[in-house]
């Protein structure tokens, strides 16, 4: 897949009475060393004015920059395995999809043809397009929603240091178990992966990260005895709001790693959590989107109605 993206420079973004370099001023829209190292070793990938040029090469107000990625080489080591996507944005750049349950991320030990990655590869041979698969944010296999997926190497670049600086933001709808002792809080609780297993993680206050997740009480269900939170993570830790639930009493419905399958809930074996809102800034436009999964009815039903 070959991504083209031409950038016309005008006077506010140039700062005036100073040299500002075509690196520099990439560097301003978010590209990543990484991606003007490969702009300066690949041939006609930066072009001003149709002409190329390199990355010191001087702009001014009223120039036309152009840069092109290609991606060479697809990911030919996942099997594309067609199936129905909830495709809820996409463009030149990203694609955003709502995962449903009981499918992992991508390919892995045992899980090699039934995954998103699989399908979304499918996707894109069945329009002819060589596509490399590059997934911004994870969720669990029994995690369902919102999932943004960089369509070339640029965009992967910007969105993956976008979400180390904590500017791509996620908020999750959970159901727990019991009610919450405030109706919001903050926990802040350290978390490493637990021995000997190389799944389960657990609180530790010795080895752990720091890892902080920010939670609101939405509505409460007497018959069921289960709470729904709007949760949003400052940090992004493996199985974050599993484990902080699970440490302060309240585990995640149907979370038979830190809580217990209750099969009387009808969850089908899935944790009641869904990757439900999504904020962040467009890699290449810088416009702000924001994105919201409706809530599956597996969840929705243990809520009373309205909530």
């Amino acid at each position: 897949m070959t991504r083209e993206i031409t950038y016309q420079i005008t006077q506010d973004e140039w700062t005036a009475g100073r040299r500002s370099t075509a690196g520099e001023y990439l560097r301003r829209r978010g590209y990543s060393r990484h991606l003007l190292t490969y702009l300066r070793h690949h041939e006609d990938t930066l072009l001003l004015n149709n002409e190329a040029v390199f990355t010191n090469h001087v702009i001014l107000p009223g120039d036309t920059l152009t840069v092109r990625f290609t991606d060479e080489i697809p990911s030919v080591t996942i099997v594309p395995n067609p199936m129905d996507l909830q495709i809820v944005y996409e463009d030149e750049d990203i694609l955003v999809i709502d995962k449903p349950p009981a499918l992992p991320i991508q390919p892995s030990l045992g899980h090699y043809e039934y995954t998103l990655g699989n399908a979304v590869v499918a996707y894109y041979q069945a329009q002819g397009i060589p596509f490399v698969y590059r997934c911004v944010n994870r969720l669990d296999r029994n995690t369902s929603g919102l999932v943004v997926i960089a369509k070339n190497m640029a965009s992967s670049a910007i969105l993956y240091d976008e979400m180390k600086a904590r500017r791509i933001h996620r908020t999750y709808y959970a159901l727990v178990h019991g009610r919450m002792p405030d109706p919001e809080g903050v926990i802040d609780l350290p978390i490493a992966r637990k021995d000997p297993s190389l799944i389960e993680r657990c609180v530790d206050p010795v080895n752990g990260l720091r890892a902080v997740t920010h939670y609101r009480e939405i509505a409460a269900c007497e018959e069921t005895n289960l709470s729904a939170l709007s949760v949003c993570l400052e940090t992004g830790r493996t199985h974050q709001i599993r484990v902080h639930m699970s440490c302060i009493g309240h585990p995640v419905a149907g979370d038979s790693l830190y809580g217990s399958a209750d099969e009387s809930l009808g969850l089908s074996g899935r944790q009641a959590l869904h990757s439900w809102k999504l904020q962040f800034m467009h890699p290449i436009t810088r416009r702000d989107l924001s994105f919201e999964a409706p809530i599956p009815e597996d969840i929705r039903r243990l809520m009373p109605e309205g909530s």
